[in-house]
């Protein structure tokens, strides 16, 4: 066995995220024998590895497309929405049906990026995954698609799952599909080469990435893989990037696909969801002292160092930093709803609690709930 592959035979805690196209039948609906062989695979490293397993699964707007009478998975949101709805509970049956073969539990976790980027959120989401895996059972996450709007929504499985394998904690991410891994070019194309290993950005440098697959039923591609893999890989998790027919390889840890190798070392909880799930809800404009005091001291913003205030948000949303050129270089969740700031612009905590009272001597986004995204 290779050595490359130690990280994957030694990881614990393993998030398997599979998409549709893996899923579903040439129609679109759900394909029992498709599922049957993927649970097979997650049942056996459970068993043999010990491995505990999240599975992130797409496919519940594919599952839902046949009942509804829909021919192609709808453009508009609404339709979407519906789709999922029939679906969600379609995959879940299919999975519990599946896993119980084994006598497995399975447990259906729906999240939002919204649910995540806040704290108390974040910290239930986290505990609900932990409890279920200690008790044994399989959590299946999907995004929740039925209530999930544009400005909430992950946008595809593959970062969910980057994220959740952040959230969880993971040893390991493996994004399963209907391709065998990263090529140098379009996969279909002759002398195209399957590119083994990816220890850094550099290894990808003049590779072509292709974009969604040619199923029709998912959102995501390529691009979304390598994307997925390059965050988790920035948060201390290697990545396995294979089709669903080498799962149990990828598993194995035996050389298969596209092992994308760690870049980075384990972040503060929250922050890399803050970074990469959250969607701003407006944005603050910063002097350039506290762009300074924020990007390179790492310090809270106070509201002293405010010259702007952009958009309709509440206290806990995700804003944007913005300098002096209007580029966002940090982002954090703000301690006051944007009505309130006006009247804060610029001035010191110590005034402002002797006018406004104490509840004003406070932080307008706290260090800990704000990520660099741009040094200065």
């Amino acid at each position: 066995m290779a050595a490359a592959r130690q990280d994957v035979v030694e990881a614990r805690r393993v998030v398997v995220k599979v998409g549709s196209s893996s899923l579903t039948t040439a129609s679109g609906g759900l394909d029992a024998d498709r599922v049957d062989a993927l649970v097979d695979v997650l049942a056996t490293a459970r068993e043999n590895g010990p491995k505990e397993i999240v599975l992130v699964s797409s496919g519940a707007i594919a599952a839902g497309l046949a009942p509804l009478g829909l021919a192609k998975r709808p453009r508009d949101l609404a339709r979407q929405q519906a789709a999922a709805s029939v679906g969600q509970g379609l995959l879940v049956a299919r999975y519990t049906a599946s896993f119980s073969r084994y006598g497995i539990r399975v447990g259906q976790v729906l999240l939002t990026s919204d649910d995540i980027s806040r704290r108390a959120h974040y910290r239930n989401a986290y505990r609900t995954l932990d409890q279920l895996l200690v008790m044994g059972a399989v959590p299946v996450v999907n995004e929740n698609d039925t209530v999930a709007t544009d400005e909430i929504r992950f946008g595809d499985n593959d970062r969910l799952a980057s994220l959740v394998a952040h959230l969880v904690r993971a040893d390991l991410l493996v994004l399963l599909s209907d391709v065998d891994g990263l090529y140098d070019g379009d996969p279909r194309s002759p002398g195209a080469t399957r590119i083994d290993e990816v220890a850094g950005p550099a290894d990808l440098e003049g590779v072509t990435i292709g974009s969604a697959g040619k199923a029709g039923v998912g959102t995501g591609g390529m691009v979304t893989k390598v994307e997925a893999a390059r965050i988790a890989a920035a948060a201390g998790i290697p990545v396995v990037l294979t089709s669903a027919s080498h799962a149990a390889d990828a598993l194995g840890g035996r050389v298969t696909g596209t092992l994308f190798h760690r870049t980075g070392k384990r972040s503060a909880d929250r922050l890399l969801w803050l970074a990469h799930a959250s969607t701003p809800r407006g944005a603050l404009r910063l002097d350039p002292g506290a762009v300074k005091a924020v990007t390179e001291r790492r310090t809270s913003l106070l509201p002293a160092g405010l010259t702007g205030v952009e958009g309709q948000f509440v206290a806990g949303d995700p804003v944007d930093l913005l300098d002096e050129s209007g580029r966002a270089v940090a982002r954090g969740l703000v301690n006051f709803d944007a009505r309130e700031l006006p009247r804060l612009l610029g001035r010191s905590t110590h005034d402002l609690a002797r006018e406004l009272g104490p509840a004003y001597e406070r932080e307008v986004v706290h260090r800990d709930d704000l990520v660099v995204l741009h040094q200065h």
